[in-house]
């Protein structure tokens, strides 16, 4: 017991100390803050909110490649996550640091389950780290997802005009909210500047094949080419990609289908059984009573 208590002590005591020497803000002082924000768009958790104050201090020290900081900075502009690389770095650091203290208090606790803490604490910041290419990856499935619906309404609306401004534009205001969100970045880039290179961003932003195809046939019109024939095919192939994906995801039903008809069959004969093996003890009982 006595072990427990001053391990406890001695973690809270270098926190404090820690937090004292840094001039970490009190959670008060951060909350106030972050409410006056006016470029807060998502409700900001306590959790968060009070890691964030020693996160920003580690940020400023933290080193980086200058190639790795640009990788990760497109990667963070391209999952639409408004924070510099070094701030990325550092809360993923922040948060590993406050599952790895837990180890000083059970050094004293239980000696043996340290290294299962450290091991946790390294696990959690390669998880944060590939949290961006992980949102990255359901972002352009989405993306993906709504494709053969834009080029359908191309496809239709080549027919009558072949402003290429007014077709993303249109189709941006029945989108989902990440189509959306890329269309109307390439429609303002589009009116500030070239159209080619605005599609050709658009392009390295979402990072699909599919878009390069529909990005390639945008930049056709533009030039004045012949594409009806293109946006017809590519609409049949991203129409069967798409029923196979849909048969993809059927597929996967069954199998959680059979685990739940499974579970409802043997619950069938458990009740089944119970009443066999009552009449049973009954029909004993009658013959030894």
């Amino acid at each position: 017991m006595l072990q427990i208590i001053i391990g406890v002590l001695i973690g809270m005591g270098a926190f404090f100390i820690l937090v004292d020497a840094y001039a970490i803000p009190y959670y008060k002082t951060s909350k106030a803050v972050a409410s006056l924000s006016k470029l807060q768009k998502e409700k900001t958790s306590e959790l968060d909110l009070w890691l964030g104050d020693i996160a920003t201090w580690l940020s400023k020290i933290i080193p980086m490649d200058p190639f790795k900081k640009s990788k990760l900075e497109a990667d963070l502009k391209t999952a639409q996550m408004d924070i510099t690389p070094e701030m990325f770095r550092a809360n993923a650091i922040v948060k590993a640091m406050l599952v790895g203290i837990m180890a000083i208090p059970t050094l004293f606790i239980f000696p043996l389950l340290c290294p299962v803490i450290l091991i946790l604490a390294v696990v959690l910041y390669s998880m944060e780290i590939k949290s961006v290419s992980k949102r990255i990856q359901g972002k352009r499935k989405k993306i993906e997802y709504e494709l053969p619906r834009l080029v359908f309404n191309i496809e239709k609306t080549l027919k009558h005009n072949r402003d290429v401004l007014y077709m993303l534009e249109s189709y941006a205001k029945t989108a989902g909210p990440e189509m959306k969100y890329e269309l109307d970045v390439t429609a303002a880039d589009m009116r500030s500047g070239n159209y080619e290179a605005a599609i050709t961003r658009l392009e390295a932003r979402v990072g699909s094949s599919m878009m390069s195809d529909v990005c390639r046939g945008l930049i056709g019109i533009l030039r004045g080419d012949d594409t009806e024939m293109y946006w017809a095919s590519l609409a049949i192939k991203f129409s069967d990609a798409q029923r196979q994906q849909l048969r993809i995801q059927a597929q996967q039903v069954p199998r959680k289908v059979k685990r739940l008809s499974m579970c409802l069959l043997v619950c069938f004969m458990l009740i089944y059984v119970v009443v066999i093996l009552a009449q049973i003890v009954n029909s004993l009982g009658v013959l030894f009573g």
